[in-house]
């Protein structure tokens, strides 16, 4: 079969410009795959083409701040609310009333926060090592293990100094935070110096902290229980999330599931391309009255 390949394009949504990858047929059900930092869109390469082949009408987006879409100015246009706003307005934008969400990493939170937010506007989703926002910080708190893991995003709450040092070197440290907390071979070298042309532009690493510095800003907590079906999957080699805050987060659920991967690392999607991508497709494709 030939790899399908994905079409970009730009497109207005609520006062930005996002920049999206799609394939798959134009009637299927539109699935958007939301990255996480410090990816852009091509954090899903591995799993457009399966997904778009089995019927199903996918979205990548770089999410605000990142690649070629707007980078507004400023801590407070990073709040969860305006992030899950994005993905509402990417629907609006692309005309369907109902999708189906994928999230990675911040982008995982992003679709829980929506999944909490604006149930009636999702089918289903499936997040893959991220935690639901409401989680994180109590679960942290109760497991000093977790608090250490996370000691980076105290780090990034500094001004200018954490610029500074994600940009020395051609980006090197972000280079090094991919190849070391991953799997051999998940990060190929043109995959890093892609994602680092991203990072060197204008602004980019300053829109991707602010991601981290909203979360100090205050929120009302999510409504509970999250009504469309979820389902995680967790490698459960992640550096820097533990397996416990899978669990957590599905209590919150009320039609959840979690599959766990042993020998993958925070970065499943690349480590383990096929069996992540059967799990999606079975996923994503069951109709709507099937259970997760």
């Amino acid at each position: 079969m030939t790899p399908i390949e994905p079409a970009t394009r730009r497109i207005p949504v609520r006062g930005l410009t996002l920049n999206i990858a799609e394939a798959g047929p134009a009637d299927g059900p539109l699935t958007v795959l939301l990255h996480g930092f410090p990816e852009i869109w091509s954090g899903w390469r591995h799993q457009i083409g399966p997904l778009a082949a089995a019927g199903l009408r996918v979205v990548a987006p770089d999410q605000r701040g990142y690649g070629l879409s707007s980078r507004p100015e400023g801590i407070k246009a990073y709040h969860l609310d305006r992030l899950a706003g994005d993905v509402i307005g990417l629907a609006d934008a692309l005309g369907h009333e109902r999708i189906r969400l994928v999230g990675h990493d911040w982008g995982g939170l992003v679709a829980w926060w929506v999944a909490s937010h604006h149930p009636d506007r999702l089918e289903r989703v499936a997040i893959l090592n991220a935690p639901h926002p409401d989680v994180f910080g109590a679960y942290a708190r109760r497991h000093p293990s977790q608090a250490l893991r996370s000691f980076y995003v105290g780090l990034f709450q500094l001004p200018g100094l954490p610029e500074a040092l994600l940009r020395a070197g051609d980006c090197a440290a972000l280079r090094r935070a991919l190849t070391s907390s991953s799997r051999t071979g998940a990060f190929s070298p043109d995959d890093l110096d892609l994602y680092a042309a991203a990072w060197r532009r204008p602004g980019a690493i300053t829109a991707m902290l602010n991601w981290y510095r909203a979360l100090r800003l205050p929120r009302q907590p999510a409504p509970a229980p999250i009504l469309p079906p979820v389902l995680v999957l967790w490698g459960e080699r992640d550096t820097a999330l533990e397996r416990g805050l899978a669990a957590e987060s599905l209590r919150l659920c009320a039609q959840g599931a979690v599959r766990y991967f042993p020998d993958a690392t925070h970065w499943l999607q690349h480590e383990e391309p096929e069996a992540v991508n059967a799990a999606l497709i079975g996923f994503l494709t069951a109709s709507a009255e099937a259970q997760a």
